[in-house]
């Protein structure tokens, strides 16, 4: 006996021909006249308050890609130009971009990642053992835990005036946008202090800076986890610290004491290799002190 199988609609021989899909648009009809892209401001997560004035926030302003700033093993960062055509309302941002699990190199993620937990125990056993899944939550903590980092010692900043860092205008998932350390007419960046050729006076002065950053840092219990000269920048004479997505909780994490005492050797080797008298010992005892260690 034959069955009668009920003919739905993509049996029709019209169904390919009535749902077949049109040809692609040549261009993307919402890109703005001038300019890249429009701003992604809207949906984003944003910077603390007070923001800064520069902060552009109008839906009208668009961004520019004006080329790589730097390559790293983690992260690539580029010089977007967000403004308003035909204005002079413009700021000049550093977007920081992490490579996924398959292409970043955090080789101390173990190390980091003491005393940072997520809620779901599945989550944590996949970051501990290093799974595919696993390497995919650690690359997306990266991100954010810089983003955190900025709007607190951002705020820190501010109130103290002695901890200087980059003000993060935005975050969409795995791009970090901030404020840009440099020169924004010419888009040259700040010099990293590993650059700088000062006098004594000056880097007794530069030194100076450091140590109050660094106290300020011990106070609020965490450690740059990675400072050095390579990644603080010397902009108008002010040191600004820079790459904090490895920022220590030292009370948290077991390794905490280390941290700081890594940090503190590695500027005060730099400032003693350019002939400055410096104590990293009577520094590292202070900073231990401040940050309820000893």
């Amino acid at each position: 006996m034959r069955s009668h199988r009920q003919k739905f609609d993509d049996d029709e021989s019209t169904f390919l021909k009535r749902g077949r899909l049109e040809p692609r648009l040549a261009e993307e009809p919402d890109l703005p006249e001038t300019g890249d892209n429009w701003s992604s401001w809207d949906g984003a997560f944003h910077g603390p308050d007070p923001r800064p004035g520069w902060v552009r926030t109008e839906h009208a302003a668009v961004d520019d890609e004006l080329g790589m700033l730097k390559t790293g093993k983690e992260a690539d960062v580029y010089l977007v130009r967000r403004h308003i055509p035909e204005t002079d309302k413009v700021s000049m941002l550093a977007a920081k971009r992490y490579r996924d699990g398959d292409h970043r190199l955090f080789h101390r993620d173990a190390g980091y990642l003491e005393g940072r937990r997520v809620r779901r125990s599945r989550e944590n056993r996949a970051m501990a053992g290093r799974t595919s899944f696993g390497k995919e939550m650690i690359a997306g903590q990266w991100a954010v835990a810089e983003f955190g980092a900025l709007s607190r010692l951002w705020q820190i900043g501010q109130a103290s005036g002695l901890v200087r860092v980059p003000y993060p205008v935005q975050l969409i998932g795995t791009e970090l946008m901030m404020e840009f350390i440099g020169d924004w007419e010419t888009g040259e960046a700040a010099p990293r202090l590993a650059q700088v050729r000062a006098g004594q006076d000056e880097l007794a002065g530069l030194w100076e800076q450091m140590t109050d950053a660094l106290s300020v840092l011990a106070r609020a219990q965490v450690a740059h986890g990675d400072l050095s000269p390579y990644n603080t920048l010397v902009h108008d004479g002010k040191l600004v610290l820079i790459d904090l997505p490895q920022i220590v909780d030292v009370v948290a994490n077991p390794q905490g004491a280390d941290f700081i005492a890594r940090d503190v050797r590695n500027v005060a080797g730099w400032f003693t290799q350019r002939g400055l008298r410096v104590d990293p010992d009577d520094l590292l005892d202070r900073l231990l002190h401040e940050a309820g260690l000893r």
